[in-house]
């Protein structure tokens, strides 16, 4: 991220600088301006070719021209284009580049969302598109395909995605006509997510639309991790870009364990480079998480205190107050610790425990969040425990057990709830417990970091507080969802004539201070896709780092058959995740009676 931005404001693009401005020592700019898109990036625009096995790129950034080494995306030979640059002399010659960069301007973006027909695509792709549309955020030449084996019409998908969509940001009188003209710009084709030939058609129909204009293609993976790769080499070979940029948002699973993962990471670069593949995590498009690294890193108050001399634990909380409710089959081949800890909460940690990087730019981001999983040592049994929910009867009505979901194996062992202690080996966390905890058919739903400050030394007012010292600890709280909020937890006297201490919050709480509805984590994550920016999204050493982390746990866990602590439908979770965490001498946060 270059600039800091508001949420709910769409980031401008930037714009080239004409033809006719550059002088004749300016050439490369003028190169890249004739031979590559408007890749929809503030302040940074990139050229890519191919030239047999090396990656030239001439990228501007913030005004600086440079070269350095990038992966390919664009066919045009380099040496080429800079024969036929060094050529122009004419001022014939000169209008056709300048017609070449007006053309760069008319460039098109084509967004097929692969798995059209599922779930996720109609809940929450189409509306985060919508979204964008509505906020002026997506290019002006811009189309959405869908595209699943179900047999469909365009209409039929369109009202399909119409049942959808809603005009939740802030209910303007002309959200219906602005409905009517995103839903004209989708369209669908049916075929086999491996089949060559289907997405031949696929590239016939996007060329239509793109009418010779250079065409950027995204393509959103929202389809099961066992066809990943067909749907991606079908993609690849005969459906990608001819002229610009074609990226591929893979969702998550990415894989099972450190070996199904670097699989399917060798098998994706078989078709596409490092930088055509973005890896989404939902969780780091939250609001609040993208507000952590602004929290610490914009205020002073808190960077001093960001280390093991003042904070005593961390703790990442996530719970969900329902059960698998009939995806029991897909979450019993992966469970919670694969489902949530090991992306959502790890990136979350991550984020949160890194140093200060170098800028803002996604490559330094994300070498301070590699560097924070390496210095982890791997979960140990012993530093977790995991947990099943079982029937519970409450209020006359019983809740169902994991295994009563008729999706689920009879009998399984798969965790519905884990806690697990981390350390981070390094000067700034060593001994501090980053204490994580996940699961489902709990009491409440929440996602939450809770960061619990040292006890004050020699506090002048611990007789005011009792034998309880917890009680008098600084607390912060950033509550990701539901109901978005960072509140402080400090000691202050009760107004009175006597001495009466007591635990109020300071409390910034978005809906009280912000009027505008915060947008969905999809719309962060796709405009960043489509803008060509990578911070948010997770490379490929990142996530064998995180890897390495679980898998020998995982490995134990399954070969030794654990039986799971079993917790009442609704409850707070197994007694043995509150064992846990006094071990550390630590009280989780979310189950006092001041939350």
């Amino acid at each position: 991220m270059a600039t800091l931005y508001s949420a709910q404001s769409c980031r401008a693009y930037s714009s080239l600088p004409s033809s006719s401005s550059l002088s004749s020592s300016s050439m490369v700019g003028q190169l890249q301006r004739i031979a590559v898109s408007k890749r929809f990036l503030p302040a940074k625009i990139s050229l890519q070719s191919q030239t047999g096995s090396h990656h030239n790129v001439v990228r501007m950034q913030d005004g600086a021209v440079a070269t350095t080494v990038t992966p390919v995306e664009n066919k045009i030979p380099l040496n080429k284009l800079k024969e036929g640059l060094t050529s122009v002399s004419s001022s014939e010659e000169l209008k056709v580049a300048a017609s070449f960069d007006d053309n760069e301007n008319e460039s098109s973006v084509s967004i097929t969302v692969v798995g059209a027909s599922g779930d996720l695509a109609k809940k929450k792709i189409f509306p985060a598109l919508f979204a964008l549309y509505y906020e002026d955020c997506l290019p002006k030449h811009f189309t959405v395909y869908g595209y699943a084996r179900s047999k469909m019409t365009d209409a039929e998908l369109r009202n399909m995605v119409s049942k959808t969509l809603t005009c939740r940001i802030d209910k303007r009188e002309n959200c219906g006509e602005k409905m009517e003209e995103f839903l004209k710009r989708c369209f669908y084709h049916s075929g086999q997510y491996d089949s060559e030939k289907n997405f031949a058609e696929l590239d016939k129909k996007l060329k239509e639309h793109e009418a010779g204009r250079v065409s950027n293609r995204l393509f959103y993976l929202s389809i099961p991790p066992n066809i990943f790769i067909d749907a991606v080499k079908c993609a690849s070979l005969s459906a990608s870009s001819g002229s610009g940029w074609t990226r591929v948002i893979v969702e998550k699973p990415f894989g099972r364990d450190s070996k199904s993962s670097a699989a399917l990471t060798k098998s994706l670069k078989q078709y596409l480079e490092e930088d055509q593949i973005f890896r989404i995590d939902h969780y780091l498009g939250k609001e609040l998480v993208e507000n952590l690294s602004v929290l610490r890193f914009s205020n002073l108050i808190f960077e001093p205190l960001w280390s093991r001399q003042y904070i005593r634990n961390v703790q990442l909380i996530f719970s969900e107050d329902f059960g698998t409710e009939g995806r029991g089959g897909y979450f019993d081949n992966y469970g919670i610790i694969r489902d949530i800890m090991q992306n959502h909460l790890l990136q979350i940690l991550a984020l949160f425990a890194m140093e200060t990087p170098v800028s803002l730019d996604a490559e330094d981001i994300r070498n301070e969040k590699v560097k924070v999983l390496r210095s982890m040592r791997p979960l140990q049994l012993e530093d977790v425990v995991i947990g099943q929910y079982k029937s519970h009867t409450k209020g006359g009505f019983t809740y169902p057990a994991y295994t009563d979901d008729k999706t689920v194996p009879k009998g399984s062992l798969t965790p519905t709830f884990a806690a697990a202690a981390l350390f981070i080996n390094n000067a700034r966390w060593d001994g501090v417990p980053f204490l994580m905890k996940a699961g489902k058919a709990l009491h409440t739903k929440r996602a939450e970091i809770r960061v619990q400050f040292r006890h004050v030394p020699g506090n002048l007012y611990n007789r005011n507080f009792g034998t309880d010292l917890d009680r008098a600890t600084n607390e912060l709280v950033i509550r990701v969802q539901p109901d978005e909020a960072i509140y402080l937890k400090i000691n202050n006297k009760v107004p009175g004539l006597g001495m009466r201490l007591d635990r109020s919050n300071l409390n910034l709480h978005y809906a009280a201070r912000y009027s505008k509805e915060i947008p969905d984590a999809y719309e962060r994550l796709l405009l960043d896709a489509i803008e060509g920016e990578r911070r948010l999204f997770i490379r490929s050493d990142e996530l064998d780092a995180a890897w390495s982390l679980f898998t020998p746990l995982l490995k134990e866990l399954e070969e030794k058959k654990i039986i799971p602590e079993y917790y009442p439908h609704g409850s707070r979770g197994p007694v043995g995740a509150h064992y846990l965490a006094a071990r550390y001498n630590v009280r989780w946060g979310d189950v006092g009676l001041e939350q």
